[in-house]
């Protein structure tokens, strides 16, 4: 089949792994964006607004192409969470969720930059963690070092005992890439998957 050039706005190895099972060949370029919230921004635009910056920060590299940028938000209690990056902020994060219920928020925006046409969506996930002990939390951590994903784990590997309930429609945006609602847009764009 013949696809537009489809690109990745995002140097993440987990996006990369889902996009890749959608069997359509694809680049990847990282957009250099701050990816701190603005003031009184909520999680969900956050997001919203991130996602969109990425795709647009790779497009003048890519001036006839699908780009894909998404990004992910955690909110606790009104606080967002973004990735740790070291092991103490992952233990603090780790034990301010214990217990509780943490939503994600996970963006995509795919953006076509020959006709400068965007789709963006928020993806919306649910977790309930487990009330974990900090012994628990060590030998996780030391297990998997999620520090690089928002949240300070990982669904898609060992992070699953950590979470007693998931709620959401599509598991992947978890992972950090809504395949559901990119399969979507790309059907909009003309582009067939199977």
């Amino acid at each position: 089949m013949n696809h537009p050039l489809l690109v990745l706005a995002s140097s993440s190895i987990y996006r990369s792994e889902l996009l890749a099972r959608l069997r359509i060949p694809f680049a990847t370029a990282t957009p250099d964006v701050d990816e701190r919230p603005l003031p009184d921004e909520s999680a969900q635009q956050t997001s919203w607004r991130l996602s969109r910056t990425k795709a647009q920060a790779v497009s003048a590299l890519y001036p006839d192409a699908l780009i894909i940028g998404s990004d992910q938000v955690a909110l606790l209690d009104k606080q967002q969470l973004g990735k740790p990056l070291t092991h103490n902020n992952a233990v603090q994060q780790l034990r301010a969720m214990r217990g509780k219920t943490v939503t994600f928020y996970t963006a995509l925006t795919l953006l076509n930059s020959r006709t400068n046409e965007m789709q963006t969506e928020v993806a919306i996930n649910i977790v309930h963690y487990r009330d974990l002990s900090d012994d628990q939390i060590e030998n996780y951590l030391q297990i998997e070092k999620p520090y690089h994903c928002a949240g300070s784990s990982k669904s898609e590997g060992l992070g699953i005992a950590l979470i007693s309930k998931l709620e959401g429609d599509d598991p992947n945006a978890l992972v950090g890439l809504p395949i559901i609602l990119l399969v979507n847009m790309l059907l909009k764009q003309g582009v067939a998957i199977i």
